[in-house]
């Protein structure tokens, strides 16, 4: 029972519950998978998984409040104290289809059960009273090896569920492991089959090793492997693509890219994919005349950044965000130039924070100066927020009693009265109307 220390106790209480509950009504019930490998580990513990002998009916007449997130394979969501507990029918699969689900499931025992997963480290049960680990399938040699290594033949395991090409990179950078030698060749052997997978999932894969403790070695691997060609080659483009020294000692541009990520430290998604995406647009702008360039690398990686964001299925808001970072991922370099209303508009963005860290990222990664990345931050503490989002001094209700004819030219007009609010060359509503009647005449 010590191993089970390491397990956070609101998460601990109610799984042994659940567990309890089967074992009243004859049921088998273990501890499964990747809970079982980080106690093993050491790692803290924040979710369990439980697998039983008990059918996913029973399972669901037993608790109060379940939801059938995949009955059809023997999964049922145990809802104790709020907690979601994935609780799944030992089971033997076959007949795969989509790239990863299977057509037929048997329910059997914990030892088949094993065999039907990906990796031996995540082959492993518990059983909780006792701290007993039942393996199988040599999962706690893997870890004393530090290896990544799937269950079985690979070409089989992967076979199953492409998605699991992702999964040893994502585990291999996770946990500081390596891959087996035999894994990994059918890892870059399956890459290209990969894409059967819904878009949905490789993001998720995707962002959990892109966010995850080591994604400057992930995104390697991913090159590495073939993976990163066949999702994404927009991005595996950037390898061997020169820079200039004299900005870009670092390297290529997937070196300096590679190096961001490895000097972040905790990174949200967006900041993720702004890391990843900011020079997509460098590969196809590529020419030498006086020197290495990239003109207009910001608009072409933009609009590639907008592909790229749709093939992996993100919301509205976040492909915005995503294209927005790109775009103007340049704009600091003209930022102690800027017209006074242009330097509040960009500081103003809602997501300021994310361009800021970006910027101070892409400096490091290449020639180190953080002046323009200063200046930023002292013109922030000292603008107030009056001063950045001035209420507007008129509104289109005022020109149209103007006698002015609605239509584009409005937003031209408020658009110009507030850069002359935030530069202090209007401060009333009164000056705001005269200056509109001294330059538009009602013909406008």
């Amino acid at each position: 029972m010590s191993l089970l220390g390491s397990v956070d106790p609101p998460i601990l209480i109610p799984a042994l519950r659940i567990v309890r509950r089967l074992k009243e009504q004859g049921h088998q019930a273990l501890f499964a998978g990747g809970a079982v490998r980080d106690l093993l580990l050491g790692r803290r513990v924040w979710e369990i998984d439980i697998a039983t002998s008990a059918p996913p009916e029973d399972v669901e007449k037993l608790f109060g409040h379940t939801i059938p997130v995949g009955k059809q394979y023997g999964v049922v969501i145990v809802v104790e104290d709020s907690i979601n507990f994935e609780v799944t029918t030992f089971r033997e699969e076959a007949g795969y289809q989509d790239g990863r689900h299977p057509t037929q499931v048997r329910f059997t025992d914990y030892q088949t059960d094993a065999l039907r997963r990906d990796f031996t480290i995540n082959a492993l049960f518990m059983v909780p009273e006792t701290g007993e680990v039942l393996d199988c399938v040599g999962g706690r040699a893997d870890l004393e090896r530090r290896l990544i290594r799937t269950v079985g033949i690979p070409q089989q395991r992967f076979e199953e569920d492409k998605l699991r090409v992702m999964r040893a990179v994502r585990l291999a950078c996770q946990l500081d492991f390596e891959i087996d030698p035999l894994t990994y060749a059918e890892v870059s052997h399956f890459a290209p089959k990969l894409t059967q997978v819904s878009w949905e999932r490789i993001r998720m894969e995707l962002m959990k090793i892109l966010t995850g403790p080591a994604p400057s070695r992930g995104l390697q691997l991913l090159f590495e492997s073939g993976i990163l060609k066949c999702i994404l080659p927009e991005v595996a483009a950037m390898h061997g693509v020169p820079q200039p020294p004299q900005f870009h000692p670092e390297g290529d541009v997937f070196e300096h890219t590679r190096l961001m990520f490895e000097i972040s430290k905790e990174r949200s998604e967006m900041l993720a994919l702004g890391i990843l995406l900011h020079d997509v647009g460098k590969p196809p702008t590529f020419s030498v005349r006086e020197r290495i360039r990239f003109d207009g690398h910001h608009e072409v990686g933009a609009q590639i950044a907008e592909e790229i964001g749709r093939r992996l299925r993100l919301s509205n808001e976040q492909l915005d965000d995503v294209v927005d970072l790109v775009r103007n991922h340049l704009q600091f370099i003209n930022v102690r130039e800027m017209r006074e209303s242009t330097l509040k508009r960009f500081l103003r963005k809602p997501n300021i924070e994310t361009h800021l860290e970006l910027h101070r990222l892409d400096c490091l990664a290449s020639h180190g100066d953080l002046s323009n990345y200063d200046f930023c931050l002292q013109k922030l503490h000292e603008l107030g927020e009056e001063q950045m989002r001035p209420q507007a001094l008129i509104n289109g209700y005022d020109l149209i009693e103007m006698g002015l004819t609605p239509g584009p030219v409005f937003s031209e007009i408020l658009h110009n009265v507030e850069d002359a609010q935030l530069e202090g060359r209007l401060l009333s509503r009164e000056d705001a109307l005269e200056w509109v009647r001294a330059n538009y005449s009602r013909e406008s």
